[in-house]
Order: C-alpha cells, then structure tokens, then sequence
C-alpha cells in the first residue's frame, strides 16, 4: 500500500462559492495551514470595512488568515514561504503572479466553473446559461502562467434545466464543486493525478467579465435570447433595461424572475401589456411573462404588489 502524502494546504478564495470548499477540507480533516483572502472592503449603505465570506468562516474555525493588497510584495512571499506549504488550493481569487504558484511541492490547482476550454474567464456560471447551454460543470486543473489554460486534473458534469437561474446553478456548482477539489486533492495525496493537456481549439466561447452594458437587455433580440439573458443574471447582477412610461424621464428597472409565453403576434418588441394579475413584454418570437420586478430606489417586488400601485401607460414601452 503506497504511503500517503502528507499534505500541508494554502486555500486562496473570497466568496460564498469557496467558502463550501475550504468547509469540505477541514471536514475531511486536512492540514490547512494558511487561507489567503481579499482585503475588506467597504459596503452597504454605511460605507463600514466588511470581510469576504472566506475570511469570516476562516476565522470562526481558527485557520490563520492573510490578505495581502499585493501578491507579488516581498513582505506576502516571505509570509507565505513561512507557511512550508507543499499543496496550494485557489477557488474564486485572483490571478497569481508565478513566484506564488510554483511555491509548493505539489503544484497549485484551481476549481473553475466550467467544463474547461470552454467558458475561461471571470463569469462562467452566468455565461453558461446567457448562452443557453444545457450543461456544463467544474474542472480543476493545475494552474499555469495565463488564465484558466493549465492541465486539467478532473471534471464533472452538470445539467442546466431550462429554468434554472444562475443563483441556482451557482448553488450547485458550488457544491459539486467542493466535492471535486476533495477528489482532487485524494489523487495528489496518494500521487495518483494524471492530467491532461487542455485541447487548442478556435471554437471556445469565453466567460467575460460582466458590466452594465453586457447586463442590458435588448428587447429587439428573439425571446429564448432574452429569457436566458435575465435567467443568466437573476439574482446577480441583474439584468436591467429602461421604462418609458410617457413621463418626464426612463427609468432604469431590473427583472428577476420572469416566465416565456411562445406565440406569433404583430406587436412591435417592448411594449408592455399589463392587468391587475399580469405583466408580459412583446418581442420576438413572444412575450416575456414578468414575475419580479425592480424599480429605481425600491425593493424588488413580485409583479402582483407592483401593479396594485403602479399605473402603465397604454403606449408604455421596455427600451
């Protein structure tokens, strides 16, 4: 029976996403001997210092925490050799200047949110459903000097339902996710990994980072293209779009859960059609049947207690 390494683990994450798998090492009872996290930073309406999610749980399980500004700053790689790491586990972070992952013995590997090459960069889980994947899934993979292209250790596969929300497949990714970094890490303990090179392909589609205007809906656009969009982005970060409702100025609205309605009609894309119980947009191919709704300064709402309050204009429209 081959001896068993014996491992001495640095986790580098920040969001909720990580924090299930820094929970599932220790869980399974290995030496994390470092975490490393982002700063704090200011949030809410108070403007007060908030810790990440991953440096909360951390410390309420008395792992030693650092969160350096700069990655590459002497003073951080000095602390970090100290550590004697010999594994290094990277979960939703940031990128890593090459002195800090080729430090420990045992590589560094990092969990991504997608079935690698496809789907590389900062918002993979959104993208997957954006783009109308019916699957996708996690991979981890041992990292190398660009983003996301290094030897893919393992993968698994996930379903995407066709009204899954990315706040939902986030969840399960997150959990399928620490489950794989656990296998991960059983096929380093027992030096059993094998990888594999990532294919070079020119059909790869890539998860870019999210702004305002990539989270704007385009109501010219056919409806699936539409209802992926919002299902894509609900609950985080929202896609949004105008409100003209004949008045002085548009609003900017946000949309979370919606419902599609496939029919032909002659309606010009935008235009809203609402009664006491309804409201659902035109556009191609349809209607967009809206379930919840976010109007500027206001807390979202379900559709129902909008409309008790809230008057449409007959030529309102959705811009």
């Amino acid at each position: 029976m081959t001896k068993k390494r014996d491992l001495r683990i640095v986790f580098m994450g920040t969001p909720d996403f990580a924090v299930a798998t820094l929970k599932a090492l220790i869980e399974n009872g290995y030496n994390v001997v470092g975490v490393i996290t982002a700063p704090d930073r200011k949030a809410g309406r108070g403007q007060k210092l908030r810790a990440s999610a991953v440096k909360e749980f951390a410390l309420e399980h008395n792992l030693h925490v650092m969160q350096p500004k700069n990655l590459k700053a002497e003073s951080f790689i000095e602390k970090l050799k100290t550590l004697n790491a010999n594994l290094q586990i990277i979960v939703a972070f940031r990128m890593l200047p090459k002195v800090v992952w080729q430090m420990p013995e045992y590589g560094t590997f990092n969990l991504h949110a997608s079935l690698l090459p496809q789907y590389r960069g900062a918002a993979p889980i959104h993208w997957a459903i954006i783009n109308g994947e019916t699957k996708t899934g996690v991979t981890t993979f041992f990292i190398d000097e660009k983003i996301d292209t290094g030897a893919i250790i393992i993968k698994e596969e996930t379903k995407i339902s066709n009204d899954m929300t990315v706040g939902e497949l986030h969840d399960k990714l997150m959990t399928t996710g620490s489950n794989l970094v656990i296998k991960t890490v059983q096929l380093i303990e027992k030096d059993e990994v094998s990888t594999t090179i990532q294919p070079k392909s020119k059909n790869l589609k890539t998860a870019y980072k999210l702004n305002r205007d990539n989270c704007k809906i385009d109501w010219t656009q056919n409806i699936d293209t539409i209802y992926n969009k919002i299902r894509g982005l609900n609950p985080f970060p929202v896609a949004w779009c105008y409100l003209d409702n004949n008045e002085d100025q548009q609003l900017a609205i946000k949309l979370y859960g919606i419902e599609k309605e496939v029919t032909k009609h002659k309606h010009k894309s935008g235009l809203i059609f609402s009664t006491k119980e309804e409201l659902k947009v035109s556009c191609l191919g349809g209607y967009i049947k809206v379930k919840e709704i976010q109007l500027p300064g206001k807390r979202k709402m379900d559709v129902k207690s909008l409309l008790n309050g809230f008057e449409f204009s007959k030529s309102a429209k959705l811009l």
